[in-house]
């Protein structure tokens, strides 16, 4: 991958909190990139610093030392206004929880990050549109969360999170309040973005979830614990084993039905 563009380059990024007299070292020296159009997930236990690696990426904290790019721009220089506009502009955001507004329709959803930046035009409400076209939701415009599947909503967020033509997806748990069957979907979704060329940084703790991406990276106790490529075989095994298990319950609710 060298001489490949980067989305994001984190180089020996640590991250030290104050609590009482004890000082925690939540992240220890950790340092890989993330080339445009990769596929990372991110994976470690409790307390291996995966949440504060999150925020990091997510323009949400600052390292205590080390560095972080996203593109060209080093946002551990930044101040918290600065940091602010790249989070609207440059990152799109994907939530376990989805994080829609119940008053707003679909492209009124997609379009909010839109809506920070002051673009209401129909330029904007079409790129909304075809967005929405393209996570499979051409027919649900008008709908309002409530009356979307979890699924569903899932896809706004992921349209949602393309709007701004970001560096790179960062999707939190993306698939952990849904179903074997939409979870399958889902996944597929992101298969295809990536595909297409877009660079996504997933972050769970389901193996079979991960394995659907080009790399894992894991973290233990605040230190880069490995960083190992995941073969064809191993994507295409852990894209049909998740068919399988969607299948067998579409199979189920048939028969209950």
């Amino acid at each position: 991958m060298s001489g490949q563009s980067l989305a994001t380059r984190i180089d020996g990024l640590t991250k030290e909190y104050v609590l009482k007299s004890e000082t925690v070292r939540a992240l220890r020296g950790v340092s890989f990139d993330v080339p445009e159009g990769d596929y990372v997930a991110i994976m470690g236990p409790s307390g291996s610093g995966k949440s504060t690696l999150l925020n990091m990426l997510g323009c949400l904290d600052q390292p205590t030392a080390g560095n972080l790019f996203l593109g060209d721009d080093n946002i551990s220089l930044m101040t918290d206004d600065q940091l602010a506009e790249i989070r609207s502009r440059r990152i799109g955001f994907v939530f376990q929880s989805y994080n829609l507004i119940q008053q707003l329709t679909v492209v009124e959803n997609i379009q909010v990050p839109l809506y920070y930046q002051g673009l209401l035009g129909a330029k904007e409400r079409a790129r909304a549109v075809k967005l929405a076209d393209q996570v499979g939701l051409s027919d649900r415009l008008d709908h309002r969360p409530n009356q979307l599947s979890g699924g569903q909503q899932q896809r706004v967020a992921i349209a949602r999170s393309l709007v701004n033509d970001p560096y790179f997806i960062l999707a939190d748990e993306p698939t952990g309040n849904l179903d074997s069957v939409t979870t399958d979907e889902i996944l597929a979704l992101f298969d295809q973005l990536n595909g297409e060329g877009r660079t996504i940084i997933l972050v769970t703790h389901e193996d079979d979830v991960a394995e659907r991406a080009r790399r894992i990276v894991r973290l233990k106790d605040g230190m880069l614990h490995s960083d190992e490529p995941v073969s064809d075989e191993r994507r295409k095994t852990a894209r049909e084993m998740q068919a399988a298990a969607a299948l067998a319950v579409k199979n189920k609710q048939g028969l209950t039905c």
